[in-house]
């Protein structure tokens, strides 16, 4: 799937919606292990930026959203429309990121 073709919008320019497809989903969870919460807790000691934390953000949202491009492929999209992460909190330092959206099948408007 090209992800130029996955959009939060509810559509592609230069596109049309030929078939939806559904809601796809791609879901983690992930905890702070005991280093990654002392070492965060050592960083925020000083202020700023935590980057124990950012980290383990970015790379749950990224699991998320291969997961959501792999159910949409699975589904024969080429696209994903109104694409959203969403994030809960299962049980102190357990958390959900689910990344979610509607698979599309798109075709290119001729110009």
């Amino acid at each position: 799937m090209d992800i130029s073709l996955i959009t939060t919008s509810t559509g592609l320019d230069g596109y049309k919606v030929v078939k939806h497809l559904g809601v796809v989903r791609g879901i983690t969870v992930r905890s702070r292990s005991v280093i990654g919460n002392f070492a965060g807790g050592i960083q925020s000691l000083f202020g700023g930026r935590l980057s124990v934390y950012v980290e383990l953000c970015e790379n749950a949202r990224e699991e998320a959203y291969h997961l959501l491009i792999q159910h949409a492929q699975a589904l024969g999209a080429n696209a994903i429309i109104g694409m959203r992460y969403d994030a809960n909190e299962v049980m102190q330092g357990i958390t959900e990121v689910l990344a979610y959206g509607t698979a599309v099948v798109v075709e290119k408007v001729a110009e």
